[in-house]
């Protein structure tokens, strides 16, 4: 009899915590861009589908954008917990992940660093380094430009005073450049002001923020890729079911699918600003290579100077 009962109360205590893994998680989401702007689009359509095809398995609730979390905040927010996830560029959490400039070098798409196996580096850098998985990355395809309030004839940035992020940084620098970090909703501002007299910015995005209204000449050709990474934080991850999980990175496969249509909103975007009144300065063949070489050569010295042989590591697998 006792054995019975202990057999009885052993399969009890079974289903019921089958009943608590299967049971559906929410987890708590945070961007570092305003809600329903460019670089949120990605991260917006993510929880759509994984709201709609995650019921009863696992849901997303974004609380909110930079209103929620300061931009360069955001990071360590999901690093510690205080949200479950996290949309933000690798530039906004350079204190944690001094190498993840290297994002922004990448010469192939996510999908290519998935097979090539860079992926699983940059994902086990960000569980070592920020307590997070490095689950999805948006922007494929999207390169950066300087976007300025007064005309360059060639690559010389002496006597400007540019608004930065660690992604461009390096090659501002070397290029010469005076050098302003601000949060973007502080660019505006800034521009209007006259105390920047430009900015390093996404082909995307602009108009988003209003910018161009104080931007008069943007300049080609554009370099670096743009990185928006979803991350989760690590524990929370680990406390996921096999399923939830799955379903998270089904949903990742997914979204990262839809990086190869920005090649068509790059266009739609650079016809947007010539109706905005932004001219293009066109860099000539001998002042664009220097202009890429530098981009290039700088941003690689800069992670090698951090992390020579994890420099090394990424360059494999992320240069063609």
């Amino acid at each position: 009899m006792y054995i019975k009962s202990t057999i009885i109360a052993a399969t009890i205590a079974t289903i019921g915590s089958n009943a608590a893994i299967a049971e559906e998680v929410t987890l708590r989401a945070v961007s570092a861009f305003n809600l329903g702007t460019t670089f949120t689009r990605e991260f917006e359509a993510f929880t759509n589908w994984v709201n709609e095809n995650g019921k009863g398995i696992v849901q997303i609730d974004v609380i909110g954008g930079p209103e929620a979390v300061p931009p360069f905040e955001v990071g360590n927010a999901v690093q510690s917990g205080v949200v479950d996830m996290a949309n933000v560029t690798s530039a906004f959490y350079p204190n944690l992940v001094p190498t993840g400039d290297v994002i922004h070098l990448a010469e192939n798409t996510v999908q290519e660093q998935r097979e090539n196996g860079c992926y699983e580096v940059l994902d086990r850098v960000h569980q070592e380094q920020m307590n997070v998985k490095y689950l999805a990355h948006a922007g494929d395809g999207i390169g950066f430009h300087l976007y300025l309030t007064k005309p360059i004839d060639g690559p010389d940035l002496s006597g400007l005073t540019i608004r930065t992020t660690p992604v461009y940084q390096a090659m501002f620098s070397a290029l010469g450049a005076n050098l302003v970090r601000t949060a973007p909703g502080e660019v505006y501002s800034a521009l209007e002001r006259g105390a920047i007299d430009g900015y390093g910015w996404p082909s995307q995005g602009i108009l988003d923020l209003g910018w161009d209204e104080q931007t008069k000449y943007r300049v080609d050709p554009s370099f670096y890729n743009v990185d928006v990474n979803f991350l989760v934080n690590l524990d929370v991850w680990n406390g996921l079911s096999d399923e939830q999980r799955a379903k998270l990175e089904e949903g990742a496969t997914w979204v990262e699918e839809t990086n190869a249509l920005n090649a068509d909103r790059n266009v739609e975007e650079y016809a947007k600003q010539a109706d905005a009144g932004i001219e293009t300065i066109t860099l000539s063949d001998a002042d664009a290579e220097k202009w890429l070489s530098t981009a290039r050569d700088a941003g690689w010295a800069h992670v090698e100077s951090i992390d020579a042989p994890l420099a090394a590591e990424f360059r494999a697998c992320l240069v063609k």
